[in-house]
């Protein structure tokens, strides 16, 4: 239970953070600057969603490898262990497809919407630099259920108390 704590505490507050930065920029007055932040966003925002997308899919793939190698092991784990990847590969689906929709919104060729309102540039801003919020979040969160997971591991298979 404890990691789940430190993880969903890692994540809020990294979100927490993602909300300074958003507060940080100031309030957008104007279509015209919304468009420029996102243009800013963007350019950042597809290497970091490529990334996360990247990370989220290995780290699934990494969760099959360490249930093979827990079966394998002749120490037992508890159901919190087992519950712990569970979490870990339900983070990781919803950050992969989290990154896949901020990749997908990032494709839009903002500059020739030129008949729509500024109102909605300023909400497609807030949009995206809250999904690249709410991503580093649950990264984080993810990283750090891996990291207490594998802990686990380590202490399990490990056989003396020096761990």
């Amino acid at each position: 239970m404890q990691e789940k704590l430190w993880a969903w505490g890692g994540g809020l507050a990294t979100f927490a953070l993602a909300g300074l930065a958003y507060l940080s920029v100031g309030q957008i007055y104007s279509g015209a600057k919304a468009i420029d932040l996102i243009g800013q966003l963007t350019q950042s925002a597809l290497y970091f969603g490529s990334a996360i997308a990247t990370s989220s899919a290995t780290t699934l793939a990494l969760m099959l490898t360490l249930i093979g190698m827990a079966h394998r092991s002749e120490a037992e784990f508890d159901d919190d262990f087992y519950r712990n990847i569970y979490h870990i590969a339900v983070l990781a689906t919803g950050t992969l497809a989290g990154a896949v929709l901020l990749l997908l919104m990032l494709t839009m060729p903002v500059g020739e919407f030129d008949g729509l309102s500024s109102f909605w540039f300023i909400w497609l801003y807030r949009v995206l630099f809250a999904m690249v919020g709410l991503l580093s979040a649950l990264l984080v969160a993810t990283v750090m259920l891996v990291f207490m997971t594998i802990r686990r591991v380590i202490t399990g298979i490990t056989p003396t108390d020096a761990v």
